[in-house]
Protein backbone atom coordinates (compact mmCIF):
# COMPACT_ATOMS: atom_id res chain seq x y z
CA UNK A 1 0.00 0.00 0.00
CA UNK A 2 1.74 3.14 -0.84
CA UNK A 3 0.48 6.65 -0.15
CA UNK A 4 1.11 10.38 -1.30
CA UNK A 5 0.09 12.88 1.30
CA UNK A 6 -0.18 16.33 -0.93
CA UNK A 7 0.19 20.13 0.07
CA UNK A 8 -0.89 21.09 -2.88
CA UNK A 9 0.15 24.68 -5.16
CA UNK A 10 -1.57 27.85 -4.33
CA UNK A 11 -1.98 30.75 -6.94
CA UNK A 12 -2.03 33.59 -5.69
CA UNK A 13 -5.33 36.02 -5.49
CA UNK A 14 -5.40 39.08 -7.56
CA UNK A 15 -8.43 40.88 -5.57
CA UNK A 16 -7.31 39.14 -1.89
CA UNK A 17 -3.51 39.43 -1.86
CA UNK A 18 -3.42 40.59 1.63
CA UNK A 19 -5.71 38.46 2.74
CA UNK A 20 -4.87 35.27 5.13
CA UNK A 21 -7.74 34.19 6.49
CA UNK A 22 -8.85 31.66 3.61
CA UNK A 23 -7.79 28.87 6.30
CA UNK A 24 -6.51 28.62 9.87
CA UNK A 25 -2.44 29.90 10.00
CA UNK A 26 -2.26 26.04 11.69
CA UNK A 27 -3.48 24.66 8.06
CA UNK A 28 0.46 24.93 6.89
CA UNK A 29 0.84 21.79 9.19
CA UNK A 30 -1.79 19.58 8.41
CA UNK A 31 -0.32 17.95 5.12
CA UNK A 32 2.72 17.05 8.00
CA UNK A 33 0.76 15.89 10.36
CA UNK A 34 -1.30 13.71 8.28
CA UNK A 35 2.10 12.04 6.81
CA UNK A 36 3.29 11.25 10.23
CA UNK A 37 0.50 9.74 11.27
CA UNK A 38 -0.03 7.38 8.27
CA UNK A 39 3.71 6.30 8.79
CA UNK A 40 3.83 5.73 12.62
CA UNK A 41 0.69 3.16 10.87
CA UNK A 42 3.10 1.50 9.02
CA UNK A 43 2.19 2.72 5.73
CA UNK A 44 4.95 3.66 3.04
CA UNK A 45 4.38 7.58 2.97
CA UNK A 46 5.49 10.39 0.58
CA UNK A 47 5.04 13.60 1.74
CA UNK A 48 4.68 15.71 -1.53
CA UNK A 49 4.98 19.43 -0.51
CA UNK A 50 3.82 21.49 -3.72
CA UNK A 51 2.55 24.58 -1.24
CA UNK A 52 6.06 26.67 -2.78
CA UNK A 53 6.70 29.62 -4.66
CA UNK A 54 6.56 28.41 -8.52
CA UNK A 55 5.02 24.87 -7.90
CA UNK A 56 2.45 23.99 -10.86
CA UNK A 57 -0.66 21.74 -11.25
CA UNK A 58 0.90 20.45 -14.81
CA UNK A 59 4.23 18.87 -12.72
CA UNK A 60 2.39 17.64 -9.45
CA UNK A 61 0.21 15.59 -11.68
CA UNK A 62 3.21 14.34 -13.40
CA UNK A 63 4.96 13.56 -9.58
CA UNK A 64 1.54 11.78 -8.52
CA UNK A 65 1.42 9.93 -11.49
CA UNK A 66 5.09 8.62 -11.08
CA UNK A 67 4.59 7.99 -7.85
CA UNK A 68 1.50 5.55 -8.72
CA UNK A 69 -0.07 5.72 -5.11
CA UNK A 70 -2.82 3.84 -3.75
CA UNK A 71 -4.26 6.29 -1.43
CA UNK A 72 -3.67 9.95 -2.47
CA UNK A 73 -5.11 12.29 0.93
CA UNK A 74 -4.76 16.20 -0.32
CA UNK A 75 -4.82 18.79 2.56
CA UNK A 76 -7.68 21.02 -0.23
CA UNK A 77 -7.04 24.88 1.14
CA UNK A 78 -9.40 27.47 -0.22
CA UNK A 79 -7.52 29.53 -2.11
CA UNK A 80 -10.07 31.90 -2.75
CA UNK A 81 -11.25 32.68 -6.79
CA UNK A 82 -8.52 30.34 -7.86
CA UNK A 83 -9.58 27.17 -5.87
CA UNK A 84 -11.59 25.93 -9.07
CA UNK A 85 -7.73 25.34 -9.96
CA UNK A 86 -7.82 22.59 -7.60
CA UNK A 87 -10.76 20.65 -8.71
CA UNK A 88 -9.56 20.78 -12.18
CA UNK A 89 -6.97 19.27 -11.47
CA UNK A 90 -8.66 16.21 -9.76
CA UNK A 91 -10.68 15.69 -12.06
CA UNK A 92 -7.41 16.11 -14.77
CA UNK A 93 -5.65 13.06 -12.44
CA UNK A 94 -8.28 10.79 -12.33
CA UNK A 95 -8.42 11.55 -16.20
CA UNK A 96 -5.08 11.05 -16.66
CA UNK A 97 -5.26 7.26 -15.45
CA UNK A 98 -4.72 7.83 -11.39
CA UNK A 99 -7.19 4.77 -10.37
CA UNK A 100 -5.78 5.11 -6.81
CA UNK A 101 -8.35 6.38 -3.70
CA UNK A 102 -8.59 9.97 -3.40
CA UNK A 103 -9.45 11.89 -0.20
CA UNK A 104 -9.35 15.34 1.28
CA UNK A 105 -9.04 16.42 4.76
CA UNK A 106 -8.37 19.82 5.96
CA UNK A 107 -10.97 23.15 6.82
CA UNK A 108 -11.98 23.79 3.64
CA UNK A 109 -13.64 20.20 2.77
CA UNK A 110 -14.37 19.74 6.42
CA UNK A 111 -16.83 22.58 6.78
CA UNK A 112 -18.13 21.72 2.94
CA UNK A 113 -17.77 18.06 2.78
CA UNK A 114 -21.67 17.76 1.14
CA UNK A 115 -21.33 20.11 -1.48
CA UNK A 116 -18.11 18.51 -2.56
CA UNK A 117 -18.84 15.14 -2.93
CA UNK A 118 -22.39 16.22 -4.81
CA UNK A 119 -20.35 17.92 -7.17
CA UNK A 120 -17.57 16.50 -7.81
CA UNK A 121 -16.99 12.80 -8.70
CA UNK A 122 -13.38 12.67 -9.12
CA UNK A 123 -13.05 12.56 -4.98
CA UNK A 124 -13.63 9.05 -3.27
CA UNK A 125 -14.17 10.54 0.47
CA UNK A 126 -13.44 13.20 3.04
CA UNK A 127 -11.51 13.08 6.03
CA UNK A 128 -14.06 15.51 8.06
CA UNK A 129 -12.41 17.49 11.30
CA UNK A 130 -9.51 15.90 12.98
CA UNK A 131 -7.92 13.50 10.62
CA UNK A 132 -4.78 11.42 11.80
CA UNK A 133 -6.59 9.01 13.13
CA UNK A 134 -9.18 8.26 10.27
CA UNK A 135 -6.48 8.55 7.69
CA UNK A 136 -4.88 5.38 8.87
CA UNK A 137 -7.94 3.71 9.24
CA UNK A 138 -9.02 4.20 5.60
CA UNK A 139 -5.31 3.17 4.08
CA UNK A 140 -6.01 -0.30 6.62
CA UNK A 141 -9.46 -0.65 5.20
CA UNK A 142 -8.39 0.16 1.73
CA UNK A 143 -5.33 -2.46 1.91
CA UNK A 144 -7.73 -5.04 3.29
CA UNK A 145 -10.45 -4.50 1.35
CA UNK A 146 -13.00 -3.91 3.94
CA UNK A 147 -15.92 -1.29 3.58
CA UNK A 148 -15.31 2.05 4.38
CA UNK A 149 -18.76 3.50 5.25
CA UNK A 150 -18.30 2.91 9.29
CA UNK A 151 -14.94 4.33 9.77
CA UNK A 152 -15.60 7.36 11.66
CA UNK A 153 -14.95 10.48 10.38
CA UNK A 154 -14.85 9.27 6.93
CA UNK A 155 -17.71 10.89 4.45
CA UNK A 156 -18.46 9.11 1.24
CA UNK A 157 -21.55 9.82 -1.07
CA UNK A 158 -22.85 6.16 0.61
CA UNK A 159 -22.99 7.43 3.72
CA UNK A 160 -23.40 11.44 3.68
CA UNK A 161 -26.40 11.33 5.26
CA UNK A 162 -25.36 9.16 8.05
CA UNK A 163 -21.81 9.59 8.88
CA UNK A 164 -20.48 9.04 11.95
CA UNK A 165 -18.51 12.70 13.28
CA UNK A 166 -14.96 11.37 14.89
CA UNK A 167 -14.92 13.72 18.72
CA UNK A 168 -11.51 14.66 18.65
CA UNK A 169 -8.71 13.28 20.77
CA UNK A 170 -8.64 14.32 24.20
CA UNK A 171 -4.97 14.22 24.66
CA UNK A 172 -2.82 15.73 21.64
CA UNK A 173 0.25 14.32 22.88
CA UNK A 174 -0.62 11.13 21.25
CA UNK A 175 0.24 12.28 17.72
CA UNK A 176 3.34 11.91 16.10
CA UNK A 177 5.32 15.31 15.12
CA UNK A 178 4.44 16.38 12.24
CA UNK A 179 6.65 15.63 8.80
CA UNK A 180 8.31 18.56 7.45
CA UNK A 181 9.66 19.07 3.78
CA UNK A 182 12.53 21.38 4.85
CA UNK A 183 14.22 22.83 7.87
CA UNK A 184 15.34 26.04 7.53
CA UNK A 185 13.92 29.45 8.90
CA UNK A 186 10.96 29.90 11.60
CA UNK A 187 9.74 26.48 11.97
CA UNK A 188 5.53 26.61 12.65
CA UNK A 189 5.05 24.69 15.58
CA UNK A 190 1.53 24.23 16.94
CA UNK A 191 1.39 23.54 21.08
CA UNK A 192 -2.57 23.51 21.13
CA UNK A 193 -5.86 22.55 19.22
CA UNK A 194 -9.30 24.05 18.90
CA UNK A 195 -10.45 27.22 20.79
CA UNK A 196 -11.81 27.83 23.74
CA UNK A 197 -14.02 30.45 22.40
CA UNK A 198 -16.37 30.84 19.67
CA UNK A 199 -15.99 33.83 17.49
CA UNK A 200 -18.97 34.34 14.96
CA UNK A 201 -16.00 34.64 11.75
CA UNK A 202 -13.93 31.64 12.83
CA UNK A 203 -14.15 28.53 11.34
CA UNK A 204 -11.74 26.84 14.20
CA UNK A 205 -14.55 25.90 16.69
CA UNK A 206 -16.69 24.22 13.61
CA UNK A 207 -14.06 21.75 12.24
CA UNK A 208 -12.92 20.23 15.70
CA UNK A 209 -16.41 20.04 17.71
CA UNK A 210 -19.13 22.84 16.24
CA UNK A 211 -18.22 24.56 19.23
CA UNK A 212 -15.57 25.83 21.96
CA UNK A 213 -13.25 23.27 22.46
CA UNK A 214 -9.23 23.90 23.53
CA UNK A 215 -7.02 20.97 24.09
CA UNK A 216 -3.09 21.49 24.88
CA UNK A 217 -0.03 19.15 24.07
CA UNK A 218 1.88 18.58 27.65
CA UNK A 219 5.21 21.23 27.73
CA UNK A 220 7.21 18.21 27.52
CA UNK A 221 5.66 17.13 24.15
CA UNK A 222 5.93 20.71 22.79
CA UNK A 223 9.59 20.70 23.66
CA UNK A 224 10.57 16.99 22.56
CA UNK A 225 9.69 18.56 18.94
CA UNK A 226 11.09 21.76 19.83
CA UNK A 227 14.70 19.63 20.68
CA UNK A 228 14.22 17.65 17.49
CA UNK A 229 14.31 21.26 15.46
CA UNK A 230 17.08 22.40 17.45
CA UNK A 231 18.68 19.33 16.37
CA UNK A 232 18.44 20.43 12.85
CA UNK A 233 19.58 23.86 13.39
CA UNK A 234 16.24 25.54 13.63
CA UNK A 235 16.39 28.32 16.54
CA UNK A 236 13.34 30.72 15.49
CA UNK A 237 9.86 29.14 16.15
CA UNK A 238 6.12 30.67 15.51
CA UNK A 239 3.40 29.26 17.46
CA UNK A 240 0.41 28.74 15.23
CA UNK A 241 -2.28 27.98 17.71
CA UNK A 242 -5.23 30.42 17.73
CA UNK A 243 -4.93 30.79 21.36
CA UNK A 244 -1.29 29.79 22.46
CA UNK A 245 -2.04 30.75 26.09
CA UNK A 246 -5.21 28.86 26.79
CA UNK A 247 -7.78 29.50 29.50
CA UNK A 248 -8.27 30.19 33.26
CA UNK A 249 -5.74 29.40 35.76
CA UNK A 250 -4.61 26.09 33.73
CA UNK A 251 -3.54 27.70 31.30
CA UNK A 252 -1.47 30.20 32.69
CA UNK A 253 -0.11 27.48 35.01
CA UNK A 254 0.77 25.25 31.81
CA UNK A 255 2.52 28.49 29.47
CA UNK A 256 5.01 29.21 32.83
CA UNK A 257 5.83 25.58 33.03
CA UNK A 258 6.31 25.65 28.95
CA UNK A 259 8.07 28.50 30.02
CA UNK A 260 10.65 27.70 31.89
CA UNK A 261 11.79 24.89 30.06
CA UNK A 262 12.30 27.26 26.98
CA UNK A 263 14.64 29.22 28.57
CA UNK A 264 17.68 27.18 28.75
CA UNK A 265 17.41 26.07 24.77
CA UNK A 266 18.27 29.55 23.38
CA UNK A 267 15.45 30.19 21.23
CA UNK A 268 13.30 33.03 19.49
CA UNK A 269 9.74 32.40 19.48
CA UNK A 270 6.08 34.42 18.46
CA UNK A 271 2.83 33.19 18.93
CA UNK A 272 -0.88 34.23 18.71
CA UNK A 273 -3.52 34.85 21.78
CA UNK A 274 -6.24 36.77 22.70
CA UNK A 275 -5.82 40.17 25.41
CA UNK A 276 -7.51 38.96 28.20
CA UNK A 277 -4.68 36.18 28.14
CA UNK A 278 -2.19 38.22 28.73
CA UNK A 279 -0.53 39.33 32.19
CA UNK A 280 2.78 40.92 33.75
CA UNK A 281 4.08 37.72 34.97
CA UNK A 282 3.50 36.21 31.80
CA UNK A 283 4.92 38.07 29.27
CA UNK A 284 8.02 38.59 32.29
CA UNK A 285 8.63 35.04 31.98
CA UNK A 286 7.70 34.48 28.36
CA UNK A 287 10.50 37.27 27.02
CA UNK A 288 13.06 35.26 28.89
CA UNK A 289 12.47 32.26 27.36
CA UNK A 290 12.99 34.27 23.70
CA UNK A 291 9.02 35.65 23.15
CA UNK A 292 9.55 38.20 20.38
CA UNK A 293 7.02 38.69 18.38
CA UNK A 294 2.94 38.44 18.88
CA UNK A 295 -0.55 38.93 16.73
CA UNK A 296 -3.07 39.85 19.07
CA UNK A 297 -7.03 39.14 18.11
CA UNK A 298 -8.17 42.35 18.78
CA UNK A 299 -10.94 42.54 15.99
CA UNK A 300 -12.66 46.36 16.51
CA UNK A 301 -12.43 49.28 18.47
CA UNK A 302 -16.29 49.12 18.99
CA UNK A 303 -17.91 47.39 21.83
CA UNK A 304 -21.00 46.93 20.09
CA UNK A 305 -19.10 45.39 17.31
CA UNK A 306 -17.20 43.29 19.27
CA UNK A 307 -20.71 41.39 21.21
CA UNK A 308 -22.25 41.07 18.03
CA UNK A 309 -18.83 39.33 16.62
CA UNK A 310 -18.92 37.13 20.30
CA UNK A 311 -15.85 38.07 20.74
CA UNK A 312 -16.02 37.90 24.36
CA UNK A 313 -13.58 41.09 25.32
CA UNK A 314 -13.82 44.65 24.74
CA UNK A 315 -11.54 47.45 23.66
CA UNK A 316 -10.63 48.72 27.14
CA UNK A 317 -8.91 44.91 27.40
CA UNK A 318 -7.54 45.60 24.35
CA UNK A 319 -5.95 48.97 25.12
CA UNK A 320 -4.37 47.32 28.35
CA UNK A 321 -3.04 44.72 26.90
CA UNK A 322 -1.60 46.45 23.86
CA UNK A 323 0.38 48.91 26.62
CA UNK A 324 1.11 45.72 28.56
CA UNK A 325 3.32 44.59 25.67
CA UNK A 326 4.69 47.52 24.89
CA UNK A 327 6.34 47.87 28.43
CA UNK A 328 8.12 44.35 27.92
CA UNK A 329 9.19 45.59 24.59
CA UNK A 330 7.00 43.61 22.37
CA UNK A 331 5.21 46.18 19.93
CA UNK A 332 2.05 43.36 18.78
CA UNK A 333 0.54 43.10 15.41
CA UNK A 334 -3.36 43.35 15.77
CA UNK A 335 -5.95 41.22 13.87
CA UNK A 336 -8.52 43.96 13.03
CA UNK A 337 -12.18 43.90 11.16
CA UNK A 338 -12.07 47.79 9.79
CA UNK A 339 -15.52 46.96 8.18
CA UNK A 340 -17.95 44.12 9.26
CA UNK A 341 -21.52 44.03 7.68
CA UNK A 342 -23.37 45.11 10.51
CA UNK A 343 -21.04 48.40 11.06
CA UNK A 344 -22.16 52.11 11.22
CA UNK A 345 -20.39 55.06 11.07
CA UNK A 346 -20.03 55.54 14.62
CA UNK A 347 -18.34 52.12 15.22
CA UNK A 348 -16.09 53.15 12.01
CA UNK A 349 -15.13 56.52 14.19
CA UNK A 350 -14.73 53.66 16.92
CA UNK A 351 -12.47 52.03 15.11
CA UNK A 352 -10.23 54.80 14.13
CA UNK A 353 -9.94 56.20 17.05
CA UNK A 354 -8.59 53.37 18.92
CA UNK A 355 -6.17 52.42 16.22
CA UNK A 356 -5.06 56.13 16.91
CA UNK A 357 -5.07 56.09 20.53
CA UNK A 358 -2.91 53.01 20.61
CA UNK A 359 -0.54 54.37 18.08
CA UNK A 360 -1.38 51.44 15.28
CA UNK A 361 -1.19 53.79 12.82
CA UNK A 362 2.21 54.99 12.46
CA UNK A 363 3.95 52.52 10.23
CA UNK A 364 2.76 52.36 6.32
CA UNK A 365 2.06 48.16 5.99
CA UNK A 366 0.10 48.37 9.42
CA UNK A 367 -1.94 51.39 8.41
CA UNK A 368 -2.82 49.90 4.92
CA UNK A 369 -3.45 46.56 6.05
CA UNK A 370 -5.68 47.55 9.16
CA UNK A 371 -7.88 50.33 7.46
CA UNK A 372 -8.12 47.97 4.51
CA UNK A 373 -9.48 45.03 6.20
CA UNK A 374 -13.28 43.76 5.94
CA UNK A 375 -15.05 40.72 7.80
CA UNK A 376 -14.51 37.73 5.68
CA UNK A 377 -17.66 35.65 6.12
CA UNK A 378 -16.69 31.74 5.11
CA UNK A 379 -19.31 28.65 5.21
CA UNK A 380 -19.31 26.78 8.85
CA UNK A 381 -18.58 29.92 10.79
CA UNK A 382 -21.85 30.72 12.86
CA UNK A 383 -21.89 34.26 11.12
CA UNK A 384 -22.35 32.49 8.02
CA UNK A 385 -25.50 31.04 9.22
CA UNK A 386 -26.77 34.03 10.89
CA UNK A 387 -26.18 36.44 8.44
CA UNK A 388 -27.85 34.12 5.69
CA UNK A 389 -30.62 33.85 8.35
CA UNK A 390 -31.10 37.82 8.18
CA UNK A 391 -31.16 37.27 4.17
CA UNK A 392 -27.85 39.64 3.60
CA UNK A 393 -25.91 36.17 2.67
CA UNK A 394 -25.13 35.21 -1.09
CA UNK A 395 -22.74 32.70 -1.90
CA UNK A 396 -20.26 33.10 -4.10
CA UNK A 397 -16.70 31.53 -4.95
CA UNK A 398 -16.38 27.33 -5.15
CA UNK A 399 -19.03 25.80 -3.56
CA UNK A 400 -20.31 28.59 -2.15
CA UNK A 401 -17.51 28.36 0.67
CA UNK A 402 -17.21 32.07 0.29
CA UNK A 403 -19.73 34.37 1.29
CA UNK A 404 -20.47 38.26 0.09
CA UNK A 405 -22.60 40.06 2.90
CA UNK A 406 -24.70 42.97 2.26
CA UNK A 407 -23.94 46.18 4.52
CA UNK A 408 -26.45 47.31 6.76
CA UNK A 409 -25.70 51.17 6.01
CA UNK A 410 -25.18 52.05 2.56
CA UNK A 411 -22.79 54.55 3.91
CA UNK A 412 -20.44 52.34 5.58
CA UNK A 413 -20.40 50.29 2.25
CA UNK A 414 -19.22 53.48 0.29
CA UNK A 415 -16.67 54.23 2.97
CA UNK A 416 -15.56 50.30 2.82
CA UNK A 417 -14.77 50.53 -0.98
CA UNK A 418 -13.14 54.10 -1.12
CA UNK A 419 -10.90 53.12 1.57
CA UNK A 420 -10.12 49.80 0.59
CA UNK A 421 -9.43 50.75 -2.78
CA UNK A 422 -6.91 53.58 -1.35
CA UNK A 423 -5.20 50.92 0.87
CA UNK A 424 -4.64 48.34 -1.80
CA UNK A 425 -3.31 50.32 -3.80
CA UNK A 426 -0.31 51.38 -1.56
CA UNK A 427 -0.38 47.68 -0.50
CA UNK A 428 0.09 46.77 -4.49
CA UNK A 429 2.91 49.51 -4.71
CA UNK A 430 4.60 47.99 -1.20
CA UNK A 431 5.44 44.77 -3.34
CA UNK A 432 7.09 46.51 -6.28
CA UNK A 433 11.06 46.14 -5.78
CA UNK A 434 11.18 49.87 -7.64
CA UNK A 435 8.65 51.85 -5.65
CA UNK A 436 9.81 54.22 -3.11
CA UNK A 437 7.71 52.42 -0.54
CA UNK A 438 8.77 49.12 -1.14
CA UNK A 439 8.81 47.20 2.32
CA UNK A 440 12.16 45.76 2.38
CA UNK A 441 13.07 49.59 2.51
CA UNK A 442 13.81 51.73 5.49
CA UNK A 443 10.71 54.24 5.97
CA UNK A 444 11.18 57.39 3.95
CA UNK A 445 9.41 60.83 3.63
CA UNK A 446 7.34 59.30 1.08
CA UNK A 447 5.97 56.20 3.57
CA UNK A 448 5.18 58.90 6.05
CA UNK A 449 3.25 61.12 3.57
CA UNK A 450 1.27 58.35 3.13
CA UNK A 451 0.51 56.84 6.02
CA UNK A 452 -0.67 60.38 7.07
CA UNK A 453 -2.97 60.72 4.02
CA UNK A 454 -4.42 56.81 4.82
CA UNK A 455 -5.23 57.65 8.17
CA UNK A 456 -6.86 61.76 7.11
CA UNK A 457 -8.55 59.64 4.01
CA UNK A 458 -10.19 57.22 7.05
CA UNK A 459 -11.21 59.85 8.75
CA UNK A 460 -12.59 62.32 6.06
CA UNK A 461 -14.84 59.47 4.23
CA UNK A 462 -16.59 58.67 7.11
CA UNK A 463 -17.39 62.51 7.96
CA UNK A 464 -18.24 63.26 4.70
CA UNK A 465 -20.79 59.79 4.44
CA UNK A 466 -22.17 61.47 7.71
CA UNK A 467 -23.15 64.98 5.75
CA UNK A 468 -23.97 64.14 2.38
CA UNK A 469 -25.98 61.46 0.50
CA UNK A 470 -23.85 59.45 -1.37
CA UNK A 471 -25.83 58.45 -4.14
CA UNK A 472 -25.25 62.36 -5.58
CA UNK A 473 -23.39 63.11 -8.47
CA UNK A 474 -20.09 61.75 -8.06
CA UNK A 475 -19.96 57.65 -8.67
CA UNK A 476 -17.28 55.99 -6.40
CA UNK A 477 -15.33 54.46 -9.72
CA UNK A 478 -14.78 58.76 -10.08
CA UNK A 479 -13.80 59.02 -6.41
CA UNK A 480 -11.43 56.24 -7.39
CA UNK A 481 -9.71 57.73 -9.74
CA UNK A 482 -9.31 60.77 -7.94
CA UNK A 483 -7.53 58.86 -5.01
CA UNK A 484 -5.39 57.06 -7.39
CA UNK A 485 -4.28 60.33 -8.78
CA UNK A 486 -3.53 61.61 -5.11
CA UNK A 487 -1.80 58.43 -4.31
CA UNK A 488 0.46 58.75 -7.53
CA UNK A 489 1.44 62.33 -6.86
CA UNK A 490 2.64 61.19 -3.45
CA UNK A 491 4.73 58.42 -4.50
CA UNK A 492 6.30 60.82 -7.03
CA UNK A 493 6.73 62.97 -4.06
CA UNK A 494 5.09 65.71 -5.64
Amino acid sequence: MKVVVLEHPRLPSKERFNDIANTPLWSCLMGGYASAALEHAGFATTFLDKAIPGATFSSTKENILDLHPDVLCVNAVYFWEQSYALFDFFTDLKQSGFCGHLTLFGFFPTLIYREILEQTPSIDSIAVGEFELTLPELATSLCNNLALDAIEGLVLRSNLNHHIRRKPEKNPDIFPFPKRSELTGTASILASRGCYNHCSFCPVPSFYNKGALWRGRSPENIVAEMQELIDHGITSFYFCDPNFIGPGKNGKKRILDLMERLKPLQITFGMETRPQDLDDELLTHMVEAGFNSLLMGIESGSKNILKGMDKGSGPDKAAEAIQLCRSHGIDPEVGFLMFVPDADLNSLKENINFLQANHLLNRLDRTANLLSHSQIVLAGTSGYTRFAEKHMLHKQGLFGFEAKVDFSDPAVEWVAILLTYACHQVLRSMGKPDSPIHWQKKDSAVSTAINDYLVKLGCSLIEEAEHKNNSCEETPKERCKKISNEINSLLKGT
